[in-house]
């Protein structure tokens, strides 16, 4: 597995301690130029639009009046000094493992008996997704909760994706990141830990759960992997529901009919030719258009953000996360993971089940890809902790409802902490 440090290409630099020995952890700071900041408006400024859909609804994709807006308001009132001040607030660090710089946001909470936790954030997400729970979940007496639901807190960037390296070689897949993860926590002193994640995230915390680490007490998913063979096979044949569901099974069917069928295509082109997608990392328009498409529930109400509604998120909030692919220039980098994962992997379909023995706790949104019902996440998890269906939340849950993914988290690994 290769390494390659910030390039030319990324719009901003770094400032490292040098690395006394192998497997170091190291101080990572960061800087954004303000002729990048420029750079990134003219380009925005410049755009060539299309004509618009010829349909009143997206259903032809991204709509031109929802990204026009999304451009005016990049190219004219955001600011992303604000979310940058926000991230150099918090302490971060690089590391090598398997000759790749891993970056990693790690909040130790003052309360003594915390829970270490790594949480592993998806595609189109980053650690951006993750910042409105960190003082929750690490100061929980300051949010009218109890310091026996503290969390030490591990927030790693995946492989090509924000502040870690990209790979120069084919090779890092979930297998290869949650060692990885297992290393770092290690590596940190942890000897007791859980692991959280959705997306991408939750392939990792689930492959972690089969391998089975020394010190991983158990894992928490928003996006559980509990779809069984018959309807797996069912869904990617675009055969017929298989008969005998109940009210809930027939909902996540019918969720995940509609994805296959309508909102499968970024991942497809991702898993099979990442490097085709030029465009995404030519233009910031262009860019922004693929991410907002990425899920036709939680990306739609994104979208609304800029027709004028608020639900969970802001458009600052969207264009943070936006704004930090386009200055990392990790548009392609990123998208790498599904090849790597697709062309290396025989583990099955992303929702597969996969045999998970440990602990396991589910947070089931109403809005994510599909609400695993709690009959699919109790065949998938033999040891299931908690389930939890919730009213409102989608894809990116902790960006979306953080004091709802908190009360989650707290709840959902409260029998697994020692006594205090």
């Amino acid at each position: 597995m290769g390494i390659a440090s910030a390039s030319a290409t990324s719009l901003f630099s770094t400032r490292l301690a040098p690395a006394a020995e192998s497997g170091a952890i190291r101080p990572f700071h960061i800087d954004f130029p303000e002729k990048g900041l420029v750079k990134l408006r003219e380009r925005v400024m410049m755009t060539r639009w299309p004509e618009r859909e010829t349909v009143a609804d997206p259903s032809q994709g991204v709509q031109l009046r929802t990204i026009q807006q999304l451009a005016e308001y990049w190219r004219t009132d955001y600011d992303w000094r604000k979310v940058e001040a926000r991230l150099k607030a918090l302490p971060q660090f690089i590391t090598e493992i398997d000759g790749l710089d891993i970056h990693f946001i790690h909040v130790r909470s003052k309360h003594g008996t915390a829970l270490p936790m790594i949480v592993t954030h998806g595609w189109p997400g980053s650690i951006i997704e993750q910042m409105k729970v960190i003082d929750p979940l690490t100061n929980p007496t300051a949010y009218g909760g109890s310091a026996s639901d503290a969390f030490h807190l591990v927030i790693p960037s995946l492989p090509g994706h924000g502040f870690s390296g990209k790979p120069t070689a084919p090779g890092w897949t979930p297998v290869s990141i949650a060692r990885a993860w297992a290393t770092l926590m290690r590596r940190l002193g942890y000897t007791r830990y859980v692991a959280q994640g959705g997306d991408w995230g939750n392939a990792v915390s689930e492959v972690m759960a089969l391998q089975q680490p020394p010190g991983l007490l158990g894992i928490h998913t928003n996006m559980a992997a509990t779809v069984p063979i018959d309807v797996s096979k069912a869904l990617s044949a675009g055969g017929p529901q298989p008969v005998g569901l109940s009210a809930d099974e027939k909902h996540a069917w019918d969720q995940l009919d509609d994805f296959y069928r309508h909102g499968l295509a970024y991942a497809q082109e991702m898993s099979n030719r990442p490097q085709t997608l030029y465009g995404i990392a030519d233009s910031p328009v262009g860019l922004a258009a693929w991410m907002l498409d990425h899920d036709i529930r939680s990306y739609g109400m994104i979208s609304r953000v800029f027709d004028g509604m608020t639900e969970g998120l802001t458009r600052d909030d969207v264009l943070d996360n936006v704004t930090l692919y386009w200055l990392t220039n990790t548009a392609i980098s990123s998208a790498r993971l599904y090849w790597d994962t697709t062309q290396m992997s025989t583990a099955g379909g992303f929702f597969d089940v996969r045999g998970v023995t440990i602990p396991v706790a589910v947070s089931a949104f109403p809005d994510e890809i599909y609400a695993a019902p709690r009959s699919w996440a109790e065949r998938a998890y033999p040891k299931l902790i908690h389930y939890n269906k919730l009213d409102k939340g989608g894809h990116f849950a902790a960006w979306e409802q953080p004091e709802l993914f908190c009360a989650e988290m707290r709840t959902a690994f409260r029998q697994l902490r020692q006594p205090i």
